[in-house]
């Protein structure tokens, strides 16, 4: 029997950190786990220390040939020399960022738990659609995005799928088989050793 094409890991930036010290935490992780790719995930809405953020972190991917994506922010991915960006309205804006930014550059949309969203973005010319969150939790209206979903999408459509939010080693068993990616972020930032921590969930895995 052919072996499992194990999930990739997209690694998610915490929404706040220094700058100090996180480039360098990043780089311990990129050096230690293949990652796909990196996603620059801040809340802030200033736009100078999102764009310090980015070239710190740009450095740090590109230096171990790792792409780097940002959330939302359009505008900044060419000027900024990033490879994508991560859209967070569903299929909304995703033909006319494509449009926008070429075809070249990693066009991600996050669809929440909505199927109809997720096909949207597909053919609208996402380079991946990002479901989630995948456990249950107080946030939000409590909906999450089931095995089921992932499921029927990696046996029906071709867009790579991205499970993320709530990451844990039983998602991680229950949902290797059916997705493509795990976005993981804050599940690892939070510990003491996000190495050993991502290491846990990758093997998880197996």
């Amino acid at each position: 029997m052919a072996e499992i094409e194990r999930p990739q890991i997209y690694l998610i930036t915490p929404p706040e950190f220094d700058l100090s010290d996180f480039p360098d935490r990043l780089a311990n992780v990129l050096d230690h786990h293949g990652i796909a790719c990196v996603r620059l995930a801040m809340a802030t809405k200033d736009e100078d220390r999102v764009a310090r953020a980015a070239d710190a972190l740009r450095e740090v991917t590109h230096a171990r040939d790792v792409a780097i994506t940002i959330e939302a922010h359009v505008q900044m991915v060419e000027r900024l020399g990033l490879d994508g960006v991560h859209l967070t309205d569903g299929a909304r804006s995703v033909r006319k960022v494509r449009k926008d930014l070429g075809t070249d550059a990693i066009v991600g949309a996050f669809c929440g738990v909505s199927r109809h969203d997720g096909l949207s973005a597909a053919e609208a010319g996402a380079d991946y659609v990002s479901f989630g969150p995948v456990t249950a939790s107080a946030l939000g209206d409590g909906a999450y995005a089931e095995q089921d979903l992932f499921a029927w999408w990696s046996e029906m459509i071709e867009v790579p799928v991205v499970a993320e939010g709530g990451i844990n080693a039983d998602i991680v068993r229950t949902l290797t088989p059916v997705t493509d990616f795990f976005g993981i972020g804050e599940e690892i930032w939070g510990s003491d050793d996000p190495v050993a921590a991502l290491g846990a969930l990758i093997a998880a895995m197996n």
